[in-house]
């Protein structure tokens, strides 16, 4: 027992020359710092670059410079009007939904005495299947002619439903997109929760705090920050969606009534060919990833506990 000090000063003197000597940290760090910038931050310049040039064809060769000619087309094109409208609906469905279904469960799962591994398996199950295997499975359900959702009210002797009409297609598409993610927040708030002592959930009880008192003013109050962190990402995620609603209503049909962002940067870049308007709608997604995010840190700032 008399020699357990010295073997641990010295795995702590080692730790610590190994922190003195800066290039091992180099050799760490370099790595991926090589990655990001090959991978994310030139592919970012490169698409603002070509914003300010005309862009033939899908290789991404340079003519004309038009400055910020692309730029004044996004005030003036009445799709992206469109576009935004609907992501702003789509980023408000999945921040009150998403997260408040997945806090609502994390809470009712910690709860549970039995079965837990069971609901968290099930609940986090929809997040490992492809966004495009899903769009699939609800385009089944809401095909006019044979699909679940119209069978159900044959069967109740009602006339079938046209469910991708200009009225319902948005709301069709936010369902899945809802659906397949709540199991996501659902995680991270669960994670959350289990990271609270339970001296505090007990002192709490002794104060009478027990049921939806302890929810409100223990739980919740101590989740803050990683309720922030899910909406954050709810918002930055709304803000790109495009794989599962392209699969449901691709070209943003009907009309172009329901192109997301997303999905409208795609027709425009990849369908049209017009790659120089597309990178700049890439980089107005961003611009308005990084302003909401921005006011949602304002809104809900860090507390200490």
């Amino acid at each position: 027992m008399a020699t357990a000090p010295v073997y641990y000063m010295r795995i702590e003197g080692k730790r610590e020359m190994i922190y003195r000597k800066k290039i091992n940290l180099l050799w760490l760090l370099g790595p991926m710092v090589f990655i990001m910038i090959t991978f994310l931050y030139y592919p970012f310049v490169s698409n603002i670059w070509n914003s300010l040039y005309n862009i033939v064809g899908l290789g991404g060769n340079r003519g004309e410079f038009l400055g910020v000619r692309n730029y004044q087309k996004l005030f003036e094109d009445p799709n992206i009007l469109i576009a935004i409208k609907n992501s702003g609906i789509i980023m408000l469905l999945t921040v009150v939904f998403q997260v408040g279904i997945g806090l609502t469960l994390a809470i009712l799962v910690d709860s549970v005495k039995r079965f837990k591994k069971f609901f968290q398996t099930v609940y986090f199950f929809p997040i490992v299947i492809s966004a495009t295997a899903i769009g699939l499975m609800f385009n089944l359900f809401y095909s006019y002619y044979g699909g679940m959702l119209n069978q159900i009210l044959n069967a109740m002797g009602h006339n079938p439903v046209n469910w991708k009409s200009d009225s319902l297609a948005l709301i069709m598409i936010s369902v899945p997109i809802i659906w397949s993610y709540a199991g996501f927040y659902f995680v991270l708030l669960l994670t959350g929760i289990n990271g609270i002592s339970e001296d505090i959930f007990e002192s709490a009880m002794l104060d009478g705090a027990v049921g939806f008192k302890k929810v409100y003013y223990i739980t919740i109050p101590l989740l803050k920050n990683v309720i922030r962190t899910c909406i954050i990402l709810a918002v930055t995620g709304s803000l790109k969606a495009f794989d599962l609603p392209w699969v449901i209503a691709p070209k943003g049909a009907p009309k172009g009534l329901t192109h997301l962002l997303g999905t409208y940067m795609y027709q425009v870049t990849f369908i049209e060919e017009n790659v120089d308007y597309g990178s700049a709608i890439a980089f107005m997604i961003v611009v308005l990833g990084i302003i909401i995010s921005q006011i949602t840190n304002r809104l809900m700032k860090q507390e200490q506990y």
